[in-house]
């Protein structure tokens, strides 16, 4: 799609060019008309909600910016037939479904004859400005990161001094151990926070199109390509680009991003022309690094440029008495949300929660803590409220591993509900094999009458069936 070129007249001894002055505004421009549809919006923009001129054009300014304002307080309902600006804070949502904080001006176009043409938007992120509740473990917390172990402090300790550099991060770790959120955090707490942060995943792309996604391409470059597209580097002019699961990035993609980090200049497909990106390079992967440069798979040289910093973040299962801080803030979180009134979890699922491995570590507790929220109607998160498939592993966990997750008044509090010889809870028996003793004796002392071994236990009757069936001694 091809736009005519705007020109400022009367200001200069020689006209400007209106695009490329709003492109180096630093915050979201939008350009409406009267019907409240997109006819511009500035490289700002286009980094801080991922769409483009090409695909924005035309449409409705609430199906771009994706706001709460856009329903409940739109600016321009709000504007009337006034002249005034207004500006409110709100939330966007962008095109990889992250919802932020923003500040938005809106502000009307007159013509050279005082008749209202259209409005003019400014989208400002303010995350980095927001302050954070005070129930959120600030004493515990980096920007928005969570956890108190040791090595989650060394971690604290370090970001804030490699924020203050321009120097390449690298950021390793598991899955869903908060690799996006520490590669968040180096921007925003940087003197690079008021510039965009753009983020690409290496690994979501074909070839073709990545290298098109990253470096941008030339009109006519290659089939389809029908227009100039700028890529993710020169979005990330004055900024911070991310380049997460670099692991997956492809080789022949891996040599011109060491030219870029060579020279800091993009190249993009089909163009002779390079531009001068001012970025702060910020990687992440899951993969051994390493090992894949042994196999050949990944450049030694550029491992070498994007190690000039390296932070790695341990499993959630190393992070000793973050589990619990974690459980205990996303429910604080999401009963927010929901406006619900729940309190905390019972021990019987605290205890199941405090034993998961977890995997797909804080990305999985998260997604627990949501699930059971959501279902649970009462004022307690219960085991019935858990996904089914925690059931289903058996950890080793001992009655210590247990009591060093709880205060001491948990701690008495699981002795009354749970009357269990704590023999039951040796290091040699996994969970399940206890529990299914636990179960067994309750069951032999009530004489087979199942509502007084789940009172003995303190569960509900539903519970002590399910956990029956589970550990098949109903057959």
């Amino acid at each position: 799609m091809n736009f005519p070129h705007a020109h400022i007249k009367n200001l200069f001894s020689n006209s400007l060019d209106f695009l490329h002055l709003v492109d180096e505004i630093p915050l979201g421009v939008l350009i409406l008309d009267l019907d409240c549809r997109i006819v511009f919006l500035n490289r700002a923009f286009e980094a801080l909600s991922g769409f483009s001129i090409s695909r924005a054009y035309g449409i409705h300014c609430r199906n771009i910016l994706r706001s709460v304002a856009c329903i409940t307080n739109c600016p321009v309902l709000k504007m009337g037939h006034g002249d005034r600006t207004i500006s409110c804070e709100s939330d966007m949502i962008n095109l990889d479904r992250q919802r932020f904080s923003v500040r938005i001006t809106t502000a009307p176009i007159f013509d050279v004859n005082g008749k209202r043409a259209g409005f003019i938007e400014t989208v400002e992120d303010i995350r980095n400005s927001k302050t954070f509740d005070i129930k959120k473990n600030v004493a515990y917390s980096f920007a928005n990161i969570i956890g108190r172990s040791s090595q989650m402090e060394k971690i604290f300790q370090t970001l804030p001094i490699l924020a203050q550099s321009d120097v390449s991060v690298l950021i390793t770790g598991e899955t869903g151990t908060g690799k996006d959120l520490v590669a968040e955090a180096i921007h925003q707490t940087s003197e690079r926070a008021s510039g965009p942060f753009v983020k690409i995943n290496c690994g979501a792309l074909p070839e073709t199109l990545l290298e098109s996604e990253i470096f941008g391409h030339q009109k006519g470059a290659f089939t389809g390509a029908v227009e100039n597209k700028p890529g993710r580097f020169r979005l990330a002019h004055n900024g911070t680009i991310f380049l997460t699961e670099i692991g997956d990035l492809p080789l022949s993609l891996q040599v011109k991003l060491l030219t870029f980090l060579d020279d800091k200049i993009i190249y993009p497909l089909g163009g002779t022309k390079g531009f001068n990106a001012n970025v702060r390079m910020v990687a992440a992967t899951h993969r051994n690094l390493e090992s894949m440069v042994k196999k050949g798979n990944f450049r030694r040289d550029l491992l070498f440029r994007l190690n000039v910093a390296r932070i790695h973040l341990p499993p959630l299962r190393k992070r000793e008495g973050d589990t619990r801080l974690l459980l205990d803030y996303f429910l604080d979180n999401y009963a927010k949300q929901l406006e619900k009134k729940i309190t905390g979890f019972s021990m019987e699922a605290l205890n199941i929660l405090l034993g998961y491995t977890y995997e797909g570590n804080i990305r999985e507790l998260k997604n627990i803590v949501e699930y059971a929220v959501n279902i649970t109607t009462g004022p307690l998160i219960e085991s019935d409220h858990l996904p089914s498939y925690l059931f289903e592993q058996s950890p080793v966990l001992t009655q210590h591993h247990i009591e060093s997750f709880l205060s001491d008044n948990e701690k008495n509090i699981i002795q009354i509900d749970t009357p269990v010889d704590a023999s039951n809870l040796k290091t040699s028996k996994t969970w399940a094999s206890a529990e299914r003793e636990m179960i067994m004796d309750a069951l032999i002392k009530a004489k087979g009458k199942k509502n007084i071994a789940a009172q003995s236990l303190g569960w509900g009757r539903s519970t002590l069936w399910r956990k029956m069936k589970q550990y098949k001694i109903d057959q």
